[in-house]
């Protein structure tokens, strides 16, 4: 039966390891809708019998048995009368290691609610209406836009009075409107992908085709993805192909032998993570990855995804120590074939979707991480500066009277800044097991914590790169974050949280409205340091410039020791505007600032032929940029 086959093209290309559209052709694909007839097919290539058992059979290990297809690994089974919503799941024995039990489908587009297991199914079709987004965002070229990304975790951003989370309909019916409302660009989501343990917050993936049912059908979360693009919201997703979870009905062992992961515990099992790690040098498994990070962008739009853990993927000693880990073929510790995988990855998701997104987390000095391949990258339109983020959060945590000696951790980022394509991430992994919220990390009294947020968030802004804040962060949560609760939204009620909002809207729209800010991010003189030696003072200053003539001069005073009368050399004479003030009243800051407009004296002042003398409010950040030009 025609129905019963895959082509020798999609086999060939699956065991070769370039298949990169599986969801087209494996799991259960509902061939002839008409007569609910559908064809399952799954590689399980050790395996002696394979079957399909669900809820219309019983789950009779012997009523639909699956035929193997020559020597690809792969079985197949058609089956007719089966609605969308059908249970399933494969039964395998490999007698040969005494295997036999059911598995849920690697390829499966829908999963049951946890802690049930089966899969189900299901019916993607869904009318979208983000055509004109998705044209957009071919010619856009979002490396040179900027990009501010609310990162959330769907499940706690907001509850009902139950204390059960919102589904993907309600989220895009408040969620839009919030996001849309503060300005950020973008959205990330932590992964979607259906996971067993929700503690883990999808990081201890299961399913890498299927959105997790917690919140409802892969179409409510296409209705969810359409909204946000249709209020000009790009949607980035977080995947997670450097682990998978170990439950007994998923990847691990899968037909009784190690098929995704390396048997050798030393390659195959995180001994941080308890988890398993995939065997990148298996040509199927490399298939199946790069088929999973396509059918996000695909099928659901996506337009970013965020690659989780890429360290623990380059190298083979992460989390290991000596002698708990296996060397490369020339003996280094470096992870070729991840390397191969990464590069694969994000030149098929580029090649097929212009405009699209790949992000790396990535924690160490690996060169070249946004790096094109050609020149030995591994193709990333950004990597994650993790360096910025703990340099950054443990300056702020320090009294202000010691930070003069620490100045070095503001001043040390330029050095690398054009290395390369960055974003600044203050993410949900610095606001839980005990670290604290974003507000709690600051030091001081209420009065100083509040200030120093603000001055944090503007500096976030001011300095080159993209942009990313975890749920909370934009309004002064006190507690840090937990998946079991929503955020303290009844904070919004008092003025100095309120406050912190209306700070990041307006930088949200000053970043994205005004090319100074963000045009020159990872161009040469996109970034020119004012006076970045106040050592003693803990102030530093510089410029940000569009390469089109805008510049933008940006100010912060790390003290609480008000600055009048202080001297900032500029170039260009007339009239400098004050266009932000982290410190002003509407903020709820002290309102100490410059009144508006202040005119340059044309004196030089460190190498500069004009000067501005201002004040410099107690840990604030104030922003200039001239509104008329002066005459020597």
């Amino acid at each position: 039966m025609l129905e019963n086959r895959l082509d020798d093209q999609t086999l060939y290309l699956f065991n070769e390891g370039s298949q990169s559209q599986l969801y087209r052709h494996f799991g259960a694909q509902r061939v002839d809708p008409s007569r609910e007839l559908v064809r399952f097919a799954v590689w399980a290539p050790s395996a002696q019998f394979v079957s399909v058992v669900g809820d219309f059979n019983g789950w009779d290990a012997h009523r639909h048995p699956m035929r193997p297809l020559g020597v690809s690994g792969v079985h197949v089974a058609a089956i007719e009368g089966l609605p969308p919503g059908s249970l399933y799941k494969y039964h395998i024995e490999t007698p040969q290691v005494g295997f036999s039990g059911e598995k849920a489908d690697p390829v499966s587009f829908g999963m049951e609610v946890p802690p049930k297991t089966a899969s189900v199914v299901t019916d993607l079709a869904y009318d979208w209406h983000d055509g004109e987004w998705l044209s957009q965002r071919q010619t856009d070229g979002w490396r040179s836009r900027p990009i501010s990304i609310y990162e959330v975790h769907l499940g706690s951003w907001r509850k009902h009075a139950d204390q059960t989370s919102l589904s993907y309909r309600e989220l895009a019916e408040q969620l839009v409107a919030y996001v849309q409302d503060a300005g950020f660009t973008h959205v990330e989501f932590l992964p979607v992908m259906e996971h067993p343990y929700y503690g883990s917050w999808g990081y201890q993936t299961t399913s890498y085709f299927a959105p997790s049912r917690r919140f409802g059908t892969p179409q409510d979360l296409m209705y969810l993805i359409d909204c946000l693009h249709q209020a000009n919201i790009g949607v980035i997703l977080d995947w997670v192909p450097s682990h998978f979870a170990t439950d007994a009905f998923g990847l691990g062992q899968f037909d009784g032998t190690h098929l995704y992961e390396h048997a050798d515990p030393r390659q195959g099992v995180h001994p941080q993570w308890h988890s398993y790690l995939f065997n990148y040098g298996r040509n199927e498994v490399r298939s199946f990855l790069t088929s999973s990070a396509m059918y996000w962008v695909d099928v659901f739009h996506a337009d970013g995804l965020r690659v989780d853990a890429v360290s623990s993927m380059l190298y083979l000693n992460f989390g290991r120590e000596e002698g708990e880990w296996i060397p490369n073929r020339y003996g280094g510790r470096e992870n070729l074939e991840a390397i191969q995988f990464l590069r694969q990855v994000n030149h098929t998701v580029h090649e097929a979707f212009p405009g699209v997104l790949m992000i790396a987390e990535e924690s160490t000095a690996w060169p070249q991480v946004s790096g094109p391949a050609a020149d030995g990258g591994l193709g990333f339109d950004f990597k994650w500066d993790m360096g910025w983020m703990h340099d950054t959060l443990d300056y702020m945590a320090l009294d202000p009277i010691y930070r003069r000696y620490h100045h070095d951790s503001l001043t040390f980022r330029p050095m690398y800044a054009m290395s390369e394509r960055f974003v600044l991430p203050l993410s949900h992994d610095e606001v839980v097991h005990g670290k604290g919220s974003l507000l709690g990390k600051m030091a001081g009294d209420r009065w100083q914590k509040f200030a120093n947020l603000r001055l944090l968030l503007a500096y976030q802004y001011a300095v080159p790169g993209k942009k990313l804040l975890f749920m909370g962060g934009e309004i002064g949560q006190w507690r840090e974050w937990s998946h079991d609760r929503e955020l303290d939204w009844f904070l919004l009620q008092e003025p100095q949280h309120a406050g912190i909002l209306r700070l990041v809207r307006d930088l949200n729209r000053r970043y994205a409205g005004d090319p100074a800010w963000h045009a020159g991010d990872h161009v040469d003189g996109g970034f020119q340091w004012c006076d970045f030696e106040d050592r003693g003072g803990s102030i530093i200053s510089f410029f940000r410039h569009d390469g089109q003539g805008g510049q933008v001069l940006c100010a912060f005073n790390f003290t609480p020791v008000p600055r009048t009368h202080y001297r900032l050399g500029v170039s260009q004479g007339g009239l400098w505007q004050e266009v932000l003030n982290t410190d002003s009243e509407c903020y709820e800051g002290s309102n100490q600032g410059n009144l508006g407009v202040i005119a340059a004296e044309h004196s030089q002042w460190k190498g500069r032929p004009w000067r501005l003398e201002v004040t410099l409010p107690p840990l604030g950040a104030v922003f200039f940029e001239p509104v008329s030009a002066g005459t020597d």
